[in-house]
């Protein structure tokens, strides 16, 4: 037990006046600047599967004796339930983490977090080289170090590490470019998340070279400075096994007669909130989920046979897009765009889908209008929002009342269904008569 206490003590923490606090039902343990004269409260942490560290400054931990652990500390270590260690509001030696990390062997810990850290300097990692830890989730948010160019050497040390390593994050964090060499040490990552940077078209080019990332499935490039749909297509070509793009958040651009083809194992691609006026193409070939949501769509017109959900939420559209352009969709959103009618027989196509959601339209509650919208929503397809978002926003007499509201009588709304069997009953009448 003394063993473990020392580990996280060297794993840094600081002094302070408050401690440790476990909540048991959750097995979350947070430690806030602990000192070394509140040492006894980290052991209530020891049962917890996830652990945080809030607070403070390693650099006096710097010269902080670490030793080999004795077969007894590993084992008490290998015991343990930790699978996550989060560490918040830091400022990290390097050359104190390069020494304490090799410890995480022994431990069952899955994740590791670092939140709002400065990593300071430059460590010695000669001691992590042919190292094999449990970690297979790493992640970065909003921390400052040194650039990743340059920084083969140091990682080629935990080259046996990286290689079994799953998920990787490193977002808000100022990144500008992603070195070819360093995804060839990621054999095995799936999920990369680099959101939050200021990653563009330069940074881009050459870091998902052939050979890097081999396996990777999922990519988030939200919210960086890319501008250019077309050298996006190309940088992420060589990802064969890419399945999920996200791109929301850049403001891109095509380019006429952009001839680049996506990775052929594309499915989900997120769009969103990208500046658009017009859907971009080329479009992956075999997409079945497309978000474009939070544009500046007026119509779209595109055909995709295997596209099963589609977001068009918060655009313009004046018109509900033709479903039959997508022969297997199940869900289509159309919330908050310019839409005035919902016509009964496009009505009829959705009511086929398994989610339909149109709220926040300016409805006209003519009869196609509201007609349409209540035919649709007795099949039970209308999403969340039903009734209390479809408001009427014309004619006069209706306005600001639900569509749900709106009388429809078969005399007002169809017409020829009475007028029809009426003149046929004159005709037959006076055929008799006759």
């Amino acid at each position: 037990m003394k063993a473990a206490v020392l580990l996280l003590l060297g794993l840094g923490l600081l002094e302070a006046q408050r401690s440790c606090f476990f909540h048991r039902v959750e097995e979350h343990c947070v430690c806030y600047n602990l000192s070394q004269e509140s040492l006894s409260s980290i052991i209530q942490c020891l049962p917890a599967s996830v652990v945080e560290f809030r607070g403070g400054e390693l650099e006096k931990y710097i010269a902080f004796p670490v030793s080999e652990l004795d077969p007894s500390a590993i084992d008490m270590l290998g015991s343990l339930i930790i699978r996550k260690i989060i560490f918040g509001d830091l400022l990290v030696p390097e050359i104190l983490l390069a020494r304490v990390l090799k410890f995480f062997s022994y431990t069952q810990v899955q994740e590791l977090v670092f939140e709002n850290c400065v990593f300071q300097g430059r460590g010695d990692w000669d001691e992590m080289a042919g190292k094999d830890l449990p970690v297979l989730s790493l992640r970065f948010h909003n921390v400052t170090s040194a650039p990743l160019t340059g920084r083969q050497r140091d990682l080629s040390r935990l080259s046996s590490w990286l290689r079994a390593l799953e998920e990787l994050a490193v977002t808000g964090s100022h990144v500008t470019s992603l070195p070819c060499a360093i995804g060839m040490m990621f054999g095995a990552l799936r999920s990369l998340d680099v959101a939050q940077n200021s990653l563009g078209e330069q940074g881009l080019r050459g870091a998902f070279c052939e050979g890097a990332f081999p396996r990777l499935q999922v990519l988030s490039l939200r919210r960086n400075s890319l501008t250019s749909y077309h050298s996006v297509c190309e940088g992420v070509r060589p990802l064969r096994e890419l399945q999920h793009l996200d791109l929301s958040q850049n403001k891109l651009t095509a380019e006429p007669f952009s001839s680049c083809q996506w990775p052929v194992s594309l499915r989900i691609f997120n769009l969103s909130d990208a500046g658009l006026d017009k859907v971009l193409t080329p479009l992956p070939p075999s997409l079945e989920v497309l978000d474009v949501s939070c544009n500046r769509l007026r119509a779209v017109d595109i055909s995709l046979s295997s596209l099963k959900k589609l977001f068009l939420n918060q655009n313009v559209l004046q018109a509900v897009p033709s479903v039959s352009d997508y022969p297997v969709l199940d869900t289509l959103h159309l919330d908050n765009n310019s839409i005035t009618e919902l016509p009964w027989d496009e009505a009829k196509l959705l009511g086929r889908l398994r989610d339909v959601a149109a709220a926040g339209n300016p409805y006209s509650c003519s009869c196609s209008g509201a007609g349409g919208l209540q035919a649709l929503a007795s099949t039970g397809r209308l999403g969340q929002g039903w009734p209390q978002d479809y408001t009427c926003a014309s004619p006069p007499p209706y306005r600001g009342r639900r569509v749900e509201d709106v009388p429809l009588s078969v005399l007002r709304c169809n017409p020829a269904a009475v007028i029809a069997p009426v003149c046929v009953g004159l005709v037959l009448l006076g055929m008799a008569g006759a």
